[in-house]
């Protein structure tokens, strides 16, 4: 157990695996999505206040896994809740917590992911942080909110290694400021579209005359179809896609997580229509999300002006959100945000070996001569 415990350390460490150091993200690479500008770092930390942290597991030959945390705002969550909503492509998995979502519109914890069997002891995990934090000694009903995919191809998945400590560890590590992605996190051991997936994350900034707002998305990517990258039909080119001369091997099914964070003052119902728009840019890359494929988008709102502190719960106010004909700038921003963090995710993951399987990661060299060659 000690000896488990230093690794995780040593692994909630690190900023970086030493290989997706030297793998650029796509736009470095010059690959462009959509028509928007990102935030300075392109990621969902570009939306003031979010923060994420990771825990990685990789022990001995067949564990690889972990979680990934979310965190809305860097206080008291259960106290200061944020305005959210909850949207599905396909429901084959196990999102908890989503019910009171949709139900209040609202959310009340860090959001954690991780993989399908270790759902419980990652709401264990929010619960006993949740408990503890100060303001909340009389607090009686806590909504974890928890979403996953399943690793059990380089993950042994049954094992349930990932324990409640793992799910805390990785609240208590979230920062803003730059996110790791690719073989981190609830994407340690994750497969998309036949190679290695991960996390991923991307952001766009409106123009101050569309209201100056951010949009970021973070991916868990874990599901097939047949990979496109900035409309290039990348799969077909390099010969690895599902239904390939109807006998593939491989497989659409998996699932794929999106969180989609934004600064704008919107109300339960259009985060909503947001989170169906993170859906959009997981199609763009190619999904027709398939029959055993789970996928689901979260979208939340840090707006100060909209923050459900127990002040406004006791004395309600008059409050301000955008009006629907000035949400569509917001659905562009969400759809581009979505398609680039989802491949973000497979430029960053390195090959992985586990559970008695390889998979190769994503060749982005060829990726890029592909992208080149069809922008001439």
């Amino acid at each position: 157990m000690q000896l488990r415990a230093s690794l995780l350390s040593l692994l909630l460490l690190m900023t970086t695996p030493a290989d997706a150091a030297s793998r650029p993200r796509a736009r470095e690479a010059g690959i462009i999505f959509g028509i928007l500008p990102t935030g300075p770092l392109n990621a969902i930390t570009d939306v003031a206040g979010v923060k994420v942290g990771q825990a990685t597991l990789i022990e001995g030959t067949n564990v690889r896994t972990g979680v990934t945390a979310i965190l809305p705002h860097g206080g008291n969550l259960y106290q200061d809740k944020v305005p959210a909503g909850f949207a599905v492509g396909n429901a084959y998995g196990k999102f908890m917590g989503s019910t009171q979502v949709k139900e209040l519109g609202e959310i009340e914890t860090p959001i954690l992911l991780t993989n399908t069997l270790n759902v419980p002891e990652a709401a264990a995990g929010i619960i006993q942080w949740t408990l503890r934090q100060p303001g909340n000694e009389e607090v009686r009903s806590v909504n974890a909110v928890v979403g996953e995919t399943n690793d059990g191809t380089l993950n042994d998945i049954r094992g349930r290694h990932v324990t409640a400590a793992n799910a805390v560890a990785a609240i208590e590590a979230a920062r803003e400021g730059p996110v790791q992605e690719g073989a981190v996190g609830a994407g340690t051991g994750t497969i998309a579209f036949s190679w290695k997936g991960g996390i991923g994350t991307s952001s766009r900034r409106l123009p101050p005359s569309l209201g100056g707002w951010t949009v970021g998305v973070l991916v868990q990517s874990n599901y097939g179809g047949v990979l496109q990258v900035a409309g290039v039909p990348v799969g077909q080119a390099l010969g690895q896609y599902y239904l390939k001369d109807e006998l593939s091997k491989a497989s659409g099914d998996g699932s794929c997580i999106v969180i989609v964070a934004t600064d704008a003052p919107l109300s339960d119902r259009n985060l909503e229509r947001l989170a169906h728009r993170g859906l959009l840019g997981i199609a763009r890359t190619g999904s027709p999300m398939t029959n055993g494929s789970g996928e689901y988008s979260i979208a939340f709102s840090t707006n100060l002006d909209l923050r459900r502190s127990p002040e406004r719960r006791a004395h309600p106010s008059a409050i301000v959100d955008l009006p629907n004909d000035q949400m569509s700038p917001l659905f562009e921003a969400a759809v581009e945000a979505a398609e680039e963090a989802a491949i973000n995710s497979l430029f960053a993951a390195t090959p992985m070996d586990g559970n008695g399987k390889h998979i190769d990661a994503l060749p982005v060299s060829e990726v890029v001569k592909l992208y080149r060659r069809a922008r001439r």
